[in-house]
């Protein structure tokens, strides 16, 4: 009787299955912590196979970096259509944000916390998301802006810098979402809209914030 013959898995399933492995590990553990061992354990294949699909501990990191900054960022990009208003873009785009973040919140640590402390080459990558998020935000603000005629003077720089500042305050609200019981995505994407939406909502209809005189 000959031998019985398994099916070969697909590549990118075997793949798939090892970067799954190295986001839970190195999420819940630390990039330092995490073993190949470890890795190939719980993925259920050899050390040397991982290695042999993805060459050393640091490209495996940097793949999972960037396979989880594009779901994150397919996610939201898919959430905001453009056939819709710029404040339903951005309330749609930042419900996704904080609903992937809070299903996944593994790949979030990757891409938040370890890939920003590991050195500038895992930062870069994050980097890159961060600046995708950030071009998208402007687009949406600067669209709010033309629809308002008292808002069509809104500097540029000023349209990137609420951009910056939104994302800014969109990770540090997943930080604590995920951190804190009872709090769901849709209640952090409030409170970013909240404090966000209705300050920009201030400037798109002319009433912008003084500095108080210093002198006096």
């Amino acid at each position: 009787m000959g031998a019985v013959k398994t099916k070969r898995m697909p590549r990118a399933e075997r793949e798939r299955q090892m970067l799954d492995a190295a986001v839970q590990i190195i999420g819940r553990h630390g990039y330092t912590a995490a073993s190949m061992d470890d890795i190939a354990e719980l993925a259920g294949v050899s050390k040397p196979l991982v290695y042999l699909y993805l060459n050393s501990k640091d490209d495996l990191f940097t793949a999972c970096i960037r396979r989880e900054a594009a779901a994150l960022t397919r996610a939201v990009r898919a959430a905001a259509r453009p056939d819709l208003p710029a404040e339903r873009q951005l309330w749609d785009g930042v419900r996704a944000f904080f609903t992937y973040t809070a299903e996944h919140p593994d790949g979030w640590t990757v891409l938040h916390l370890q890939a920003r402390t590991h050195g500038p080459k895992f930062a870069a990558e994050a980097d890159a998301m961060r600046a995708e998020m950030v071009t998208f935000v402007t687009r949406l603000i600067a669209s709010a802006a033309r629809e308002s005629h008292l808002a069509r003077d809104l500097p540029e720089h000023e349209v990137a810098g609420l951009a910056m500042a939104l994302i800014g305050s969109a990770e540090s609200l997943a930080d604590w979402a995920n951190t804190t019981d009872g709090v769901t995505a849709a209640q952090a994407a409030g409170t970013l809209m909240n404090f966000a939406w209705s300050g920009l909502g201030d400037l798109m209809a002319g009433h912008r914030w003084s500095a108080p005189d210093e002198s006096s």
